[in-house]
């Protein structure tokens, strides 16, 4: 990975150079070698990298890089997973002599903005073109790595994370509250606003183009257009297995002797970490880490879910002798001790700190084995492990209520409830308030005030922007396959965690399962391959029966993940009730959160029924977010209290 950072005078001032140098330096965690670093200026420009070296080919980087008649300049946070494909196109003869930022500037000059249709892989770059007088920003479609711009009234600076911009003076840190009452809200990440006012991101999957006269941006990632109709299942199966293992052994480069990935129960760590023990072989290890509860935990679990996921991974572990199974134990650490280190590397608000807890742990554990890379399947279901329950409403809206009938028939016996059925098949017709009645009866809480702590006169201003967004606060199940996916993806952006991570732990996070080739597959494969015959993830199932073992595959069950989350939390409720004084204290802190609420949750304290939905929706979701957003309100705030 790389550190960005740029900086365009549009007044002339001479100083860009040193300005660029400055706001690299803030970077350092994210490239701590200074050696790495260097710069391109002509007086009233200049763009600047620190490299964080984990690809073999990165000894050949010499970004910036600068075309060969000198009219554009690249600086690129890249990692090309398509190399070889796009040097036969450009006609390069020996690519395995060049880094990533060069094929990628030999790309741009043969295909210019257009060139990121051809591009797979993780990558953030900036391309100044001299000719034109124009800055292109742009992201890869899952926006894997990040970059952020400011837009001042006589300059414009971009940098990978936002401390390269708060370097200038001109930039102040400060919380942007409207987007802290969003990430409250569970809203999506769209636009280009990010968490501190005046900072601004490439979104995912954008080209963003600054000129003189201002900015103007384009969404290039426009998936699920086009159905795919193959003649038998197991054309489909082999497809996507083709597709994983492609996703996976690219994602290896760099890591060949040893990787790090997380290994839960479920189908999509699994399928991540089984794969990549078959592609290294003999010659290269696995680490795959599993997070488990305390040892003796008993506490109650809900209906058709499983906390220890430890058993189910230990069996995939034992299939692969390559696959080292190292049990994570976080033991009541608390969520919020980590709230100012996340603030410093993430740069955004956490959304799930009980999660936070075991993937510290995760992380933990990897660098201590020295591990660079870390194998995830978070995309996993959305793509190839999509279940598939958005079929029901299509069914019913197509009048094929024959084939509705017999899923609904089989469901139940394949680990989903009647009543569940029936909800995903009618609840996207429902209107939301009686949607909302039903489900309170039901003892399940989709209210916004019963999961969030986010000021609700500020969450009702926001509910035209809500809709707008595809967002409905009662969460009614969603009727379109490939709308529900490509919401799904574009809910919250990753970028700044993975950046966090290489800072922290100096390990690069990849996803298998978000590859844009697999994904953009699994979206054009029908929705009665991955709902069949009553059986929700049927094609994955069907496709990793090759390398997990029988038990995973045929779980009908959901992994809970942090079983054990209230233990950390209650140990740390006066730290969470000092939290919550001090986030009170800021100015304006009441407009976005209702602060009263943190502290009548900390003094209604729940006796049991931790995993209940109830206390779920209060205490992990409506407390911890509601400390997490407080926190970077009152961090970026600059607040004293």
């Amino acid at each position: 990975m790389t550190a960005l950072a740029g900086y365009w005078s549009l007044s002339g001032r001479p100083d860009a150079g040193r300005t660029c140098e400055r706001m690299l330096q803030a970077q350092q965690v994210y490239a701590p070698d200074p050696k790495s670093a260097a710069t391109w200026g002509d007086r009233e420009i200049a763009l600047g990298r620190r490299l964080f070296r984990q690809l073999p080919e990165e000894r050949f980087d010499r970004a910036p890089m600068v075309s060969a008649e000198g009219r554009r300049v690249l600086v690129a946070d890249v990692r090309l997973d398509n190399r070889d494909e796009l040097a036969d196109a450009l006609g390069i003869a020996e690519p395995s002599g060049l880094a990533d930022s060069a094929i990628l500037m030999a790309a741009l000059d043969r295909w210019d903005e257009e060139a990121v249709d051809r591009l797979d892989g993780d990558f953030a770059f900036a391309l100044w073109d001299s000719g034109r007088q124009r800055l292109v920003l742009a992201r890869d479609f899952m926006g894997q790595r990040p970059l952020h711009f400011h837009r001042g009234s006589d300059f414009v600076a971009f940098a990978s994370m936002p401390k390269g911009l708060h370097a200038l003076p001109e930039v102040p840190p400060a919380p942007d509250r409207d987007m802290l009452a969003r990430f409250l809200a569970l809203m999506p990440e769209g636009g280009t606003r990010t968490f501190f006012a005046g900072v601004e991101r490439v979104p995912a999957g954008a080209i963003c183009i600054v000129t003189r006269d201002g900015l103007s941006t384009r969404h290039y990632w426009q998936p699920g257009t086009t159905t795919l109709r193959l003649g038998r299942d197991e054309e489909y199966e082999e497809a996507v297995r083709a597709a994983l293992d492609r996703a996976v052994a690219v994602r290896l480069r760099g890591a060949e002797q040893g990787v790090g990935a997380t290994l839960s129960g479920g189908l999509d760590s699994s399928a991540v970490a089984a794969t990549a023990a078959r592609l290294l072989g003999p010659s290269g290890k696995v680490a795959g880490f599993t997070a488990v509860p305390r040892e003796g935990y008993d506490g109650a679990i809900p209906h058709g879910r499983f906390g220890d996921e430890g058993p189910l991974a230990a069996a995939v572990a034992a299939r692969y002798p390559n696959i080292e199974h190292v049990l994570v134990r976080t033991n009541g650490r608390s969520p919020l001790a980590t709230l100012d280190r996340n603030f410093f590397l993430f740069e955004r608000p956490v959304l799930n700190l009980c999660n936070g807890v075991w993937m510290d742990g995760i992380m933990d554990a990897a660098k201590a084995r020295r591990l660079p890379v870390m194998l995830t399947g978070q995309m996993g279901n959305m793509s190839f492990s999509y279940a598939g329950l958005e079929l029901l409403p299509e069914l019913l809206a197509g009048g094929r209520w024959l084939r509705l009938a017999r899923e609904i028939a089989r469901l139940p016996g394949n680990g989903i409830r009647r009543r569940s059925a029936l909800a995903h098949t009618i609840g996207p017709f429902m209107p939301g308030w009686l949607w909302q009645s039903i489900n309170r009866r039901m003892g399940k809480h989709f209210r916004l005030g019963d999961y969030s702590a986010v000021n609700l006169a500020t969450a009702q201003a926001l509910q035209a922007d809500a809709a707008a967004a595809g967002l409905d606060f009662s969460y009614r199940p969603r009727r379109d396959p490939v709308g529900t996916r490509r919401w799904v993806i574009g809910r919250v952006d990753m970028g700044n965690y993975n950046k966090g991570y290489l800072g922290g732990w100096g390990i690069d996070v990849r996803d298998p399962s978000a590859d844009r080739r697999l994904l953009e597959l699994c979206l054009s494969i029908p929705a009665e391959q991955f709902l069949k015959d009553g059986l929700p993830r049927s094609l994955a199932r069907r496709v990793l029966a090759d390398r997990l073992p029988a038990a995973v595959v045929q779980e009908r069950r959901k992994g809970l993940q942090a079983v054990d989350w209230h233990e950390g939390v209650a140990a740390a409720r006066d730290e969470a009730r000092l939290e919550a004084e001090r986030i009170a204290a800021v100015d304006g802190a009441a407009e976005i959160l209702e602060t009263g609420k943190l502290g009548a949750l900390l003094d209604d304290w729940p006796e049991g029924g931790w995993n209940s939905n109830k206390v779920t929706s209060r205490y992990r979701l409506a407390l911890l977010r509601g400390l997490s957003g407080g926190h970077f309100l009152r961090k970026a705030a600059g607040s004293n209290a």
